[in-house]
């Protein structure tokens, strides 16, 4: 069981990283944060909302992100880390290094990625998992954010995002005008102001190779995201948590709930992609029930 507060944890790599874990209970609980190149900030009130059932939480930034060290990925040396490989098994390695066992992950978005991937590799150290605004392939989604910017936006507006896609000119004012409104509608719908910072803290070269430039463009390595034929092989409990104003297709959360063989789906109103902040009540309702019916048994898929 991890030591409550702040450790620097070093890898086998050489490299180190932030961690740090709160709480009192026999109940463990790890975060895994999107991005990919985010951090762990939106998990930082877990464990005060998960305290009534004993919770302890860790949390931690993955190589590269803001708290951890950050390679420079420009040299060849460093794109080894760029891979699903390297941060799912450094999932693993953080575990062991925090003396987690038979503990429950939660990841949200790129994060719900590595809870899937680690569930099948790795699933034997689980006892549950928590999949957050997160699909099991990148074909449905980009169906779902096409159709998102169609509605939200004016015909020229999103001629002229494909064009600039198109062009490859993504960094431009206008464009990046219309990501403000689609993030405001369907990422970040209350615009927290208690994780923002007055310089970003996105680990740019990360989010850039995996993703692209932004949440409505894939372009990075997620393009080839897909593992529809290996969900029904996760074994755990999991809860499959959507928010019901977000990118991820619902649809697609339906699905995976049929074929994940244990899976509860539930959906947060008023929650856009980061619903654990839009609609903290709900979202937090349906955590605590998905834990506490996994620690009594009690759980029904």
């Amino acid at each position: 069981m991890p030591e409550n507060g702040t450790h620097i944890i070093t890898l086998d790599n050489g490299y180190h990283l932030w961690t740090h874990t709160d709480g009192i209970g026999d109940i463990q609980l790890l975060t895994l944060h999107g991005g990919p190149g985010g951090n762990h900030e939106y998990y930082e009130n877990f464990y005060q909302k998960l305290a009534p059932m004993g919770v302890q939480v860790s949390m931690y930034d993955q190589l590269g992100s803001w708290y951890s060290d950050q390679p420079d990925f420009s040299k060849p040396e460093n794109k080894r880390f760029l891979s699903y490989d390297y941060y799912l098994d450094e999932v693993e390695e953080v575990r062991q290094k925090l003396g987690l066992d038979n503990f429950y992950l939660i990841g949200q978005s790129w994060g719900g990625a590595l809870t899937m991937l680690y569930a099948l590799k790795y699933g034997q150290h689980l006892k549950g998992a928590i999949i957050s605004s997160m699909v099991d392939n990148i074909d449905e989604y980009v169906v779902n954010i096409n159709k998102i910017r169609e509605t939200a936006l004016a015909p020229e507006a999103v001629a002229y995002m494909k064009d600039c896609e198109e062009r490859n000119d993504l960094d431009n004012e206008r464009y990046q005008s219309y990501v403000d409104i689609l993030n405001a509608g369907y990422v970040d719908l209350k615009q927290p102001t208690a994780i923002r910072h007055l310089v970003s803290t996105m680990a740019t070269p990360v989010y850039n190779d995996f993703q692209g430039n932004n949440e409505f463009v894939i372009t990075g390595k997620l393009k080839s995201w897909d593992i529809r034929d290996q969900i029904q092989n996760i074994k755990v409990p999991t809860l499959l948590t959507f928010g019901e104003h977000e990118t991820m297709p619902l649809p697609t959360a339906e699905r995976m709930a049929q074929q994940v063989p244990h899976a509860r789906l539930v959906t947060t109103p008023n929650g856009g992609h980061h619903h654990m902040i839009d609609n903290a009540p709900v979202y937090f309702d349906h955590l605590s029930q998905f834990i506490k019916d996994v620690e009594t048994g009690n759980f029904n898929d």
